[in-house]
């Protein structure tokens, strides 16, 4: 029949005319950011059976004969994903995040929550995380001191333009470097070292200098005595009996500190005899001087060489603005303040699937969950093979150019085939009707 055969080109046309709409969206986003290409999967249609099959007989004398059918046409089967990843580039912006793994970013857009690859990100006008079109990037925010809850619901990531962090008052000044060796003969020496700022509770600038004097007539022996500015006029000493520190001869490793008390981590620590006056400290707070466990590469020695003794590093500081920032691979926005200090903002979250190829492709770059692709498993990057974060760069359309224009070529002579295969057809039946 004629028409069997204008029926199968037609659907062959539109086949033909999918897989060319296919292969257009993706020459058209050859360029998009996080784009997936697409692959258009035919299938034949249900088949007419002119006659059926016969088995051979039984006695011989005989073959079997095969069932006749004729195809019907042809139709879209499945439009797959290709779920590879794309080249990654730099940008040196430092909102923009590539996935490197499985994952997809987590957004929420008009109260509805989607994924996407698309890592072009940027804060709008009230601080929040949020893809070009608008979506919310979902995570977890920091605590006011940089604390973390990844166990918490998901929340829109905000980064504060101008956020700061308040100031906090020095607990711990440590010291390291090396005191000249002292055989307790002769004239005592006398070391002060380099000045330390340490800060009160406002912020305010508090100088350390501490002095170091061997005890005459004992080997190995110094004594030390802290010293801060009285903004009122002349110092503070930092102990009313400076303590005692003793060497070990055979090692120059610290040995005993008066007054002090030993840490899990075998550093010692002693206390001041009290704060200085003059500036702002919360009822109860003390100084620690802490000398780091002997033997250890940052630990206060007594050898004959050059004196390097000093403070090494205290931990407060005073309050600073939000200078800049960046994205860790494990999704960890880290703020850079004007204090010097850095601390955690944000973590941005990673959602993966059972079969992310069943996700529902929304357009903007951004999918939504459906029947087959399974629940999103939503937890932080570089843990539970969701995949870790590059800041500062993108994932590029996976779209092959070369394959494209291929298959470009392929539906092109195919469409241009069915259509003869039409026009035949209608010669053919032009020649019926002129027979009859």
């Amino acid at each position: 029949m004629t028409e069997r055969s204008l029926l199968a080109a037609v659907s062959g046309i539109e086949a033909n005319q999918s897989l060319l709409d296919d292969i257009g969206n993706n020459i058209a986003n050859s360029d998009t950011v996080g784009y997936k290409s697409q692959d258009l999967e035919f299938q034949d249609l249900l088949a007419e059976q002119l006659a059926g099959a016969a088995a051979p007989p039984a006695g011989g004398g005989g073959a079997g004969v095969n069932p006749v059918a004729i195809g019907s046409g042809v139709s879209v089967g499945a439009v797959a994903t290709n779920l590879s990843e794309g080249s990654l580039e730099e940008t040196g912006v430092n909102t923009d995040v590539a996935i490197q793994g499985n994952g997809y970013l987590v957004v929420e857009q008009g109260g509805v929550q989607y994924y996407t690859r698309d890592g072009s990100l940027t804060v709008d006008a009230n601080g929040d995380l949020s893809t070009q079109n608008g979506g919310l990037v979902l995570g977890w925010q920091a605590s006011g001191t940089g604390v973390l809850d990844t166990n918490a619901p998901l929340t829109g990531i905000q980064i504060p333009t101008g956020e700061t962090i308040p100031a906090s008052a020095t607990t711990q000044l440590t010291l390291g470097g090396n005191l000249p060796a002292w055989n307790g003969v002769g004239t005592a020496p006398t070391v002060v070292t380099t000045t330390l700022d340490a800060y009160d509770a406002l912020g305010d600038v508090v100088p350390v200098t501490l002095t170091f004097t061997g005890v005459a007539g004992t080997a190995n022996t110094w004594t030390m005595q802290g010293t801060v500015p009285n903004p009122a006029g002349g110092t503070d000493d930092l102990w009313t009996t400076p303590p005692t520190i003793a060497f070990d001869p055979s090692t120059g490793q610290v040995s005993t500190v008066t007054g002090s008390t030993t840490n899990a981590d075998g550093s010692l620590a002693v206390a001041v005899s009290a704060m200085p006056a003059g500036y702002t400290f919360s009822s109860g707070d003390t100084w620690d001087f802490e000398f780091p466990a002997p033997s250890s590469g940052a630990a206060l020695t007594q050898f004959a060489v050059q004196q390097t003794a000093a403070l090494q590093s205290q931990n407060g500081y005073a309050s600073g603005a939000l200078q800049s920032y960046n994205v860790g691979d494990n999704g960890v926005i880290t703020g850079t303040f004007s204090n010097g200090n850095t601390q955690a903002l944000a973590q941005i979250s990673l959602a993966t699937f059972a079969n992310p190829g069943g996700l529902s492709l929304q357009g903007n770059g951004l999918y939504a969950v459906t029947g087959n692709s399974g629940q999103a498993e939503v937890g932080p990057p570089a843990a539970g093979g969701r995949g870790s974060l590059l800041g500062g760069e993108l994932e590029q359309s996976n779209v092959d150019l070369g394959n494209e224009l291929t298959n470009l070529i392929t539906a092109q002579e195919a469409y241009e085939a069915n259509t003869k295969v039409i026009s035949t057809t209608q010669q053919s039946i032009a020649s019926l009707e002129a027979i009859q």
